[in-house]
């Protein structure tokens, strides 16, 4: 295997390629586009196409996807803000699984020897769709964070992707209606759109405390609980007959 090819140095390109990632979102702003909005004179659908390029390839590079959504609502609106919104999740997702799959997978895996690390990634392994999909509808993890913990696992790409484009739904519209409604944020799309975040918020965090005990599989060197002794059956030496 050529040094290219190597597990070690993919990792190490893929940090290299993230970092710079993380230094371009700092130097350029993209999130500057809440106050300067979009450029003017493209056509609707056009723009939403763009937008949601530019939003996959932000939240690879660690833009925050809550930002993302409000832009998408207060440049789209509503209903075009959401497609262009949850349209750049997906992208977003695939770009940061395919890179964790193709550059780190095989230089991360072995080192997944503690107890939660293995238990994350049997249950990713074992249950990609179901895993991802709470994940999705229960904010707590991080996007990006969730993205490269799948692609490190055995998660295939038909689950992961169809988890994401069906869990970021709800809480993705929710932002996207709050950013739609910010000039009026006493207008009862904005409370509730909010109150919709605030409450999805609390959830997965309570959700997440009382699953908790899930992630954790016994110790190895707990002891195994304790079994009935099964006795044979007595036989008597009696005779039954005359």
């Amino acid at each position: 295997m050529s040094l290219l090819l190597a597990p070690r140095t993919r990792l190490s390109l893929l940090v290299v390629l993230l970092v710079a990632a993380g230094v371009c979102v700092l130097l350029y702003e993209p999130q500057r586009i809440l106050s300067e909005g979009w450029p003017p004179g493209l056509p609707v659908g056009s723009a939403v196409l763009l937008f949601a390029a530019a939003y996959g390839v932000c939240t690879a590079a660690f833009v925050p996807r809550p930002l993302l959504n409000l832009a998408a609502g207060a440049v789209f609106g509503t209903q075009f803000g959401l497609v262009a919104a949850v349209g750049g999740t997906v992208l977003g997702a695939a770009i940061s699984f395919g890179l964790g799959r193709i550059m780190g997978q095989e230089a991360l895996r072995p080192f997944l020897r503690g107890r939660w690390l293995q238990a994350a990634d049997g249950q990713l392994s074992r249950h990609g769709f179901r895993s991802m999909l709470a994940v999705r509808l229960f904010p707590g993890v991080p996007f990006v964070v969730a993205n490269y913990c799948a692609a490190v696992s055995r998660c295939g790409w038909g689950p992961f992707l169809l988890a994401t484009a069906v869990g970021v739904v709800p809480n993705t519209a929710a932002y996207v209606i709050a950013g739609a409604s910010a000039s009026s944020p006493g207008s009862p799309a904005f409370l509730i759109s909010f109150g919709f975040i605030v409450v999805s918020v609390v959830s997965g965090a309570i959700v997440g405390w009382r699953k908790r005990h899930r992630l954790a599989p016994p110790r190895t060197g707990d002891p195994l609980p304790e079994l009935t002794p099964q006795h044979p059956p007595v036989v008597s030496g009696a005779s039954h007959g005359p």
